[in-house]
């Protein structure tokens, strides 16, 4: 349950297994500090800038069979690591948050995203809306700037940004949040404050010809406190250390990360139960054969037996 607002100048810190975030408050000048003043940043130091407004669309795609989202996909300058794996491009939505998936479907906000604020936010409601971005070869700033929700539009504008490092930090912070972030509607859109990841395993269907069901396993989320989100607030959400980081099997299982580590003798090589992408390699080779009960999977391969959801798409 979500607590009170609360713009308190206490720094909030909260270990989520893969990372350990930082919140901090309107009052404390680290939040100030990690805003990212574009307008100032000499234009020969970005070396990818982008640009989304109500009549600059890349693509568009339905989702939730109501709202139309606007996504540009963007190639990254820099290798970035999320959950332990490398990511070489992303895809910036105008719904305020940014997708880290491959493949583009119909449940891209239900996982595989780095949300500093997922809402139902439209661009076309204004000609002053936009989201830009920017990559400076060592980190890429979106900004989502003075948006307005598509069913709440006398709330007024929201700004905020999302800031991602080559070493694997994402920021968080807020410039105009005009309501308690409590209080907007999911009806037609999900509202998310965190990130998340998953994997895809591909399986074909026998008895549907050239039709394959794509199912979309969640290992692992983190959702920040939406109490915590105000006017000039910012999150710092800094990686713990995954089983990806080892090269050879020595410092893998004599790494103290708290993560348990096995040796599969199909592989040859060990087991980390810390990152989802490397279990999608067991599921290849058939090794591990999860099960679904009530919705839900509910295997030993994941991180303290997580509940891992289950979306089954058909291509």
């Amino acid at each position: 349950m979500e607590e009170g607002h609360d713009d308190a100048t206490q720094i909030v810190n909260i270990d989520h297994a893969y990372y350990t975030s930082k919140i901090y408050g309107s009052g404390d000048t680290a939040s100030k500090e990690l805003w990212v003043n574009i307008d100032e940043m000499e234009e020969d130091d970005w070396r990818v800038r982008g640009f989304l407004s109500s009549t600059h669309r890349q693509a568009e795609i339905t989702v939730n069979f109501v709202n139309f989202l606007c996504f540009q996909r963007v190639n990254l300058s820099f290798d970035f690591p999320f959950y332990g794996h490398i990511l070489k491009e992303i895809t910036v939505a105008t719904g305020g948050f940014i997708y880290t998936g491959d493949v583009m479907h119909q449940l891209l906000t239900a996982t595989q995203y780095i949300a500093p604020l997922m809402a139902n936010f439209d661009l076309s409601l204004s000609k002053n809306s936009s989201v830009f971005y920017c990559d400076n070869g060592t980190t890429l700033v979106v900004q989502w700037n003075h948006i307005h929700l598509q069913d709440n539009v006398n709330a007024g504008t929201f700004t905020f940004q999302a800031i991602l490092h080559s070493d694997g930090r994402i920021v968080f912070t807020y410039k105009e949040i005009p309501v308690d972030v409590n209080n907007i509607s999911t009806e037609h859109h999900p509202v998310k404050v965190g990130l998340s990841d998953a994997f895809v395993v591909l399986h074909e269907i026998e008895q549907i010809p050239n039709v394959r069901r794509r199912t979309i396993y969640e290992y692992h989320k983190v959702d920040i406190l939406k109490s915590k989100i105000s006017n000039s607030s910012a999150v710092e959400m800094l990686p713990l250390p995954t089983c990806l980081q080892f090269s050879s099997c020595g410092p893998c299982v004599t790494s103290q990360i708290g993560f348990n580590c096995s040796w599969c003798s199909r592989l040859q090589r060990y087991n980390g139960n810390s990152v989802g992408l490397f279990n999608l390699t067991l599921l290849s080779f058939d090794i591990f054969n999860p099960f679904v009960h009530s919705g839900h999977y509910s295997g030993q391969l994941f991180y303290s037996c997580s509940l891992v959801y289950l979306w089954f798409l058909l291509f």
